[in-house]
C-alpha cells in the first residue's frame, strides 16, 4: 500500500527501518535524481544535501532517496549499527511519516577502489513538475534477502555462488523489483535506469532473466559491487525520472 507524505510531495512503500521500498511523486511533482561527481562521507553528505536544497529553494523533506556506497559488506549487526546512525539523521530532520522511514535507499560496496569510509553517492529530491506526463519512482535497492528481514537466515541459498543458485537469488530480486515497481504504478517500460550489483558475471543472469523486463532502448547498468551485508550476493535497483543531473557538492 502507498503511503501519502504530504511535507514531501510523494508517496512511499513501506518497508524496513532503514529505508522504504520505493517513492513515486504525486501528481504535479516529478523526482529529479543527482549523482555527485566526487563522494562526500555520508553525513557531511546530508549537510550538503540540505545546503543544496536550500540554494534551489527546496526544504529538507524534498529528500526522497539515498544512493551509498560502503568499504566493504558488513556484518549483518554492524548493518544494523550503521542504519541506526543513518535513520537518527533521518529523525532529526523530522522525514519520518507516523513512524515510518519514507526515503529510499541503496547501500553497496565496490570492489574496485572501494572509499575508506560510507560515503554518499547519489540522491533523489522532489521539485513541482512542468511537463511530467507519466509518474516519476525510485525503487530502493533489493537483495536475495527474503522479505528485506536482516536476519542471515534469510538469505536466499546462503553461502552459495555456483550458477544454479546465482540465478535463484537473481530471479528473487527481479521478481521483487517488478513487485515493486507494480505497486508504485509504474510499469517496466517506464523504467529508464536499472543498475544491478554483484561481484558475479552476470551475462547469463541478464540475458533471459533481467533483459526481457527493461526498456532496451536504455539498457542495463552492472556495478561490479557487493551488496552491504555479507553472504547478499546479488543486488537491483530501478528508476524512471525525466531530470538527471551531475554535481559536484563539495563546494558548499
Amino acid at each position: 500500500m502507498l503511503i501519502h507524505n504530504p511535507n514531501g510531495h510523494y508517496y512511499f512503500l513501506k518497508g524496513i527501518d532503514p529505508y522504504s521500498c520505493g517513492v513515486v511523486a504525486e501528481s504535479g511533482y516529478e523526482i529529479v535524481h543527482v549523482t555527485l561527481t566526487h563522494l562526500i562521507p555520508w553525513h557531511e553528505g546530508f549537510a550538503k544535501i540540505d545546503a543544496y536544497l536550500k540554494l534551489i529553494g527546496h526544504k529538507r523533506n524534498a529528500l526522497c532517496a539515498m544512493q551509498l556506497r560502503c568499504p566493504e559488506p558488513f556484518t549483518m549487526d554492524n548493518f544494523i549499527a550503521f542504519n541506526q546512525g543513518y535513520c537518527s539523521v533521518l529523525q532529526d530532520w523530522n522525514l519520518y511519516i507516523d513512524g515510518l522511514n519514507p526515503l529510499a535507499r541503496t547501500n553497496v560496496a565496490p570492489v574496485i577502489n572501494p572509499p575508506q569510509e560510507s560515503m554518499l553517492y547519489a540522491f533523489s529530491y522532489i521539485q513541482p513538475a512542468n511537463n511530467s506526463y507519466q509518474p516519476t519512482f525510485v525503487v530502493a535497492g533489493a537483495g536475495e534477502l527474503i522479505d528485506g528481514i536482516l536476519e542471515p537466515e534469510g538469505i536466499i541459498r546462503r553461502n552459495e555462488t555456483n550458477i544454479e543458485a546465482m540465478r535463484e537469488k537473481a530471479i528473487y530480486v527481479v521478481q521483487v523489483m517488478g513487485d515493486r515497481l507494480t505497486k508504485l504504478g509504474g510499469r517496466w517500460e517506464m523504467v529508464n535506469r536499472v543498475n544491478i550489483y554483484t561481484n558475479h558475471s552476470i551475462s547469463h543472469l541478464a540475458e533471459d532473466l533481467v533483459l526481457p523486463n527493461v526498456n532496451q532502448l536504455h539498457g542495463l547498468n552492472w556495478y561490479q559491487s557487493r551488496p552491504p551485508v555479507i553472504g547478499i550476493e546479488y543486488e537491483m535497483d530501478l528508476r524512471g525520472v525525466n531530470r538527471e543531473q551531475h554535481l559536484d557538492l563539495r563546494g558548499l
